[in-house]
């Protein structure tokens, strides 16, 4: 039978009795107001006429719904009713059974409407979960009460928390769906039909209990602990915590509303809308101003990688889970025999850890190939090199890319500063050499820092943005400059530092001083932890202005040995990984001081963050002001997917506008007149700052 519309985005058709309600609003089926209202539409019609028995609701396109429309949430109004709350209600009330076909994913108020059906089929492929955590939200339509109610505290607290997607088999066994079967949407009017024939009552999820008797109540106190180290500062998993013990401790109603508490707190957060800036600034990373309409990215079907040290096996581990074959390649065969092992390692890892299925890991192992010679890498479409960061080094290597690679093959550099025009000059097809810089550990950051030389073509600035969604990063085409976006501004960073500890301050308050703010380390752990050795050599290779300094402290260090945690002491002490604080480093600290003439003091710890991030910030103006970043969104998506920058505050020029540009400028004034004429405040700061504008003016 031929669909009938019941509003423009849900139609309706009869099949055996049977209405089965399908959604329309590409691409995910969202749910718009549009949707809400056909729902309520065919849920209406549905329970009126006496010849359907039961309901269906599925969702064109292959897939289910992936939740709320974010841009209706992002504007922060009311919803206009039909609310989800208002969907639901109607399926709750409904005397005939109304079953979820899951194709493709269930998200957020998706999975929501899906929960509060009477039973659910499922794809095998598909994937249902409640992702609202990360947009500073917790599920507002009874989410964390359903999922809570049918498959216990445990897994809701650790579902919802991290928001991850539960693929089918997961769910089935947390009892989350009733059937996993081929075709989803056959199986649930199976299933509907045999409910509507059986004299078993209804099975409404939010008013099941056999999976939250006798919860003890230390579960929750245990896992609130667990949380302040990972997610120290954010309302929205500590709201959800919140949500899912009223649920398993309060009626039904009280659950509902306490839920629909949190959530309003956490819609109108701060963090709630520095996440959404992030949301959609990763969104708009993707987009290439001025790519011609017609430009075809070049098909990726088989990759190589030069070098298999530690960055490169992570490249290569990227391309063997996207399904796509990839030649790692090593010139020694005991060096690449070392790499493949680190490979293998990394994959039992994932196994271990329950991220990878036996199978899968298998079947990633499988595409990953180790040669020991350059001829071998004639099919590759993309090659990229991850060699020593050395530019004579890359240039050597891409002239012999340039010889043995297909004359349609991209060459890529994994380069973290060098000159990419400087590599490209060393092939006969600069147009076809760009950067693609990964970050470590390769396989697990989600950032990948693509990077324009003068003459990259089109067709390759598309294909390496393009290849990074089929990778699963998040991409950002950054201009050509020394150290190009993320770590051209961090060099301002760990100076600062330094000289903070000069002035008075110690590795401990400074790391937590930016570990209360909310990255994951502090500046001088994250040292201890990459070898203050190699810091201190990268140091050597570059050259500072004749008005700027570097502190002699690093050096100071290293000297004595103070390599870090692989020598057991740097900045701190160290047993295991725990950092101690040394006298030893504030004797070291002192005695620099004194040879400068610097006379130290009590430094507040206002001010040593405002001299730790608003360097950032002001660089970055510059690297906008330069056409470095084509947007300061992109700055913001570089620093959280590549620096550990707290999405929760949207990224360094996102908070640095709502805390107040003016307060940058000033502290860039102060630095200046000590630190050299690269710390004087960026123009355009100072232009927006004075006029009050933000970063999109």
């Amino acid at each position: 039978m031929q669909p009938s519309p019941v509003a423009a985005a849900v139609s309706t058709r009869r099949e055996r009795g049977v209405l089965i309600v399908e959604m329309h609003n590409p691409p995910v089926n969202a749910l718009s107001l549009a949707v809400r209202e056909g729902l309520t539409a065919a849920l209406v019609a549905g329970a009126q006429d006496a010849q359907i028995e039961a309901l269906v609701v599925s969702g064109s396109g292959g897939t289910f719904c992936g939740g709320a429309d974010i841009n209706e949430i992002a504007s922060g109004a009311a919803l206009k009713s039909p609310m989800i709350a208002e969907v639901q209600a109607q399926i709750e009330a409904s005397v005939k059974p109304i079953v979820a076909a899951i194709a493709g994913i269930a998200l957020g108020g998706g999975f929501e409407i899906a929960l509060t059906c009477h039973a659910r089929t499922m794809a095998p492929s598909a994937k249902v979960g409640l992702p609202e955590v990360k947009l500073g939200l917790i599920p507002g339509a009874g989410g964390t009460v359903r999922f809570t109610r049918l498959a216990g505290p445990v897994a809701a607290l650790e579902a919802i928390t991290s928001g991850v997607q539960i693929p089918a088999a997961r769910a089935r066994e947390l009892g989350l769906v009733d059937e996993v079967a081929d075709d989803a949407l056959t199986a649930a009017v199976g299933l509907a039909q045999r409910l509507a024939v059986g004299k078993q009552p209804l099975r409404i999820a939010s008013e099941l209990h056999e999976r939250i008797r006798e919860v003890n109540p230390a579960v929750f106190a245990e896992f609130r602990t667990k949380l302040e180290t990972r997610a120290r500062g954010q309302l929205a998993p500590f709201r959800i915590v919140d949500s899912i013990e009223a649920a398993c401790v309060e009626t039904k109603v009280a659950a509902l509303r306490l839920e629909r508490q949190y959530f309003m707190e956490c819609r109108d957060s701060a963090q709630r809308k520095a996440l959404v800036h992030v949301f959609f600034a990763e969104r708009e990373a993707r987009r290439i101003a001025g790519l011609p309409a017609d430009v075809k990215p070049l098909p990726i079907r088989s990759a190589a990688v030069i070098g298999a040290g530690t960055m490169g096996g992570g490249i290569a581990m990227n391309f063997a889970n996207a399904g796509i074959p990839v030649t790692l390649l090593e010139l020694s065969g005991e060096a690449l025999e070392r790499g493949l092992a680190l490979v293998r390692k990394n994959y039992a890892t994932s196994v271990a850890r329950g991220s990878f299925t036996q199978e899968r890991a298998d079947r990633a192992l499988s595409l990953v190939r180790g040669v020991t010679s350059y001829d071998e890498l004639q099919a590759a479409d993309i090659l990229i090199e991850a060699v020593f960061e050395d530019l004579k080094v890359k240039q050597e290597v891409f002239g012999r890319l340039d010889k043995v690679a297909a004359a349609h093959a991209i060459l890529a550099t994994n380069t973290s500063t060098l000159d990419i025009d400087a590599i490209a000059a060393a092939t006969s097809r600069p147009q076809q050499v760009v950067g693609t810089h990964f970050f470590s550990p390769a396989n697990v950051m989600k950032l990948l820092e693509n990077v324009r030389g003068a003459k990259s073509s089109p067709q390759t600035l598309a294909t390496v943005m393009g290849l990074a969604k089929t990778l699963g990063k998040v991409a950002v085409l950054a201009g050509n400059c020394d150290g190009f976006i993320g770590n051209r501004m961090l060099g301002f960073y760990g100076l600062e530092a330094e000289f903070l500890l000069e002035e008075g301050a110690t590795p401990g308050q400074i790391d937590r001083v930016i570990e209360g703010f909310g990255f994951a380390m502090g500046p001088l752990a994250v040292r201890d932890l990459a070898g203050n050795d190699i810091g201190f050599m990268i140091r050597k290779s570059r050259k500072l202005p004749a008005d700027e300094r570097y502190s002699p402290i690093l050096e100071r260090l290293v000297a004595q040995g103070r390599l870090g945690q692989k020598t057991g002491k740097g900045f701190y002490r160290y047993e295991g990984r725990t950092r101690i604080p040394d006298p030893e480093v504030t004797t070291l600290i002192e005695g620099v001081a004194r040879d400068l003439k610097i006379q130290r003091r009590q430094i507040a710890d206002q001010e040593i963050l405002d001299r730790l991030l608003h360097p950032l910030v002001n660089e970055g103006a510059r690297i906008v002001e330069e056409g470095i970043a084509a947007r300061a969104g992109d700055i913001d998506v570089v620093y959280v997917n590549g620096y550990g920058f707290p999405a929760w505050r949207g990224g360094p020029m996102y908070w640095a506008q709502h805390a107040g540009l003016t307060r940058v400028v000033e502290t860039m004034r102060r630095l200046t007149l000590t630190h050299g004429a690269r710390w004087a405040p960026a123009a355009l700061l100072e232009r927006l700052a004075t006029s009050g504008q933000g970063w999109s003016a």
